[in-house]
């Protein structure tokens, strides 16, 4: 009886064993995106990285474990991925990041048999000069830099440019970009200058107007721009046009947020791309598609209130109906083909020569 106990006891201790190993199995994703970029289930939003899990174990029978992390500009993602210290699977670099990456072999070709939701991405963001032949990326967001203020502060008389941003009127209330492409960019189309030049003395024309502004910024920021327009902390400020409604949803009582375009501005796009260091390409694929799927689709776009390049959003009654008229106005302006203005006035990748010239450039700004 005792050996039959014994024999026993280990059949019961091997089968915990092995059911306690069964997490072996389970699969772990990781995914490097912007901060405020997918619905997360807050405020009863649909959770796209637990609906993602939930979905990807019904369907193969596995578990799988999303890691998610976000950073703050192009320039940070790109650091880590190129630094070699890192393993991300999914990320979520800005068009002329794309390039870059894809030109240094960062990216790898996508396997479009695993993301067969692709079909539903607008004719006018494939084939762009960032991924000619549609190779590494999948379009995510795109959208048009305009100018946020509160018009509790702001003279109607002084809207509509980007002079607005070096209007001594509001010195301690402007905020400006805190990375080196879109600041230069704010200075370079109000000054009507190629943003994608290749000469030094027309950067040096765009460096000696962020020189100017600088006694009138109050911060520079990314992220923390949401809680300094919204608190009435700051009044002027550039930034994308999505996140305009995230802070006016959130704007305090005796703040009133308005937004324009000015006539010259970035036109962007990020996209979804798989760096080199992957573990697991063909989950990363899945994950793609999944995103491009209806409910996915819908809900990130309206989370994130940016414009998407999916028919399966723009098209769907229920969104337009959610986000209303005026909002729908302003993500999905009419300016014609967006092709073609993005063709016309969106940051290119520079080469490295200019790159580090920018890079120093805007040291010197930050310094000063």
């Amino acid at each position: 009886m005792k050996k039959m106990m014994t024999l026993f006891c280990l059949i019961l201790t091997l089968a915990l064993c092995l059911c306690g190993c069964g997490g072996s199995d389970s699969l772990t994703l990781n995914v490097y995106n912007w901060g405020e970029y997918i619905s997360d289930g807050s405020e009863d939003s649909y959770d796209t990285i637990l609906e993602f899990e939930n979905w990807y174990e019904e369907t193969y029978g596995q578990s799988v474990t999303v890691n998610y992390t976000t950073f703050a500009s192009n320039e940070d993602m790109y650091s880590k991925i190129s630094s070699g210290a890192v393993s991300y699977d999914v990320i979520f670099p800005s068009d002329y990041m794309v390039a870059r990456m894809a030109e240094e072999g960062l990216l790898v070709p996508l396997n479009f048999d695993n993301i067969p939701n692709y079909q539903y991405i607008d004719e006018n963001f494939r084939d762009l000069y960032y991924d000619p032949e549609n190779q590494y990326s999948v379009p995510y967001t795109y959208g048009i830099v305009g100018v946020i203020y509160n018009a509790n502060v702001v003279d109607a008389a002084d809207v509509g440019t980007w002079d607005l941003l070096w209007n001594e009127k509001y010195a301690d209330s402007i905020v400006q970009f805190n990375n080196s492409r879109d600041a230069f960019g704010t200075a370079m189309y109000r000054l009507n200058l190629d943003v994608n030049s290749s000469d030094k003395a027309v950067w040096d024309q765009a460096y000696n107007a962020l020189l100017e502004q600088r006694p009138l910024v109050y911060s520079y920021v990314m992220d923390e721009i949401f809680n300094m327009m919204q608190s009435g902390e700051a009044a002027v400020g550039a930034y994308y046009a999505g996140d305009y409604f995230t802070m006016r949803d959130a704007q305090a009582e005796n703040v009133d947020l308005q937004f324009y375009y000015p006539e010259r501005t970035n036109y962007y796009i990020d996209a979804m791309c798989i760096p080199t260091c992957t573990q697991n390409q063909e989950l990363a694929e899945i994950f793609i598609n999944f995103m491009l799927s209806r409910d996915a689709a819908v809900a990130n776009a309206e989370y994130t209130c940016y414009a998407s390049p999916n028919s399966l959003v723009y098209d769907d009654p229920e969104y337009i109906e959610e986000m209303g008229e005026e909002t729908m106005q302003i993500l999905y302006p009419e300016l014609g083909s967006f092709s073609e203005q993005y063709n016309t006035y969106a940051f290119r990748n520079l080469d490295r020569e200019m790159l580090d010239y920018l890079n120093t450039l805007w040291e010197n700004v930050k310094i000063n």
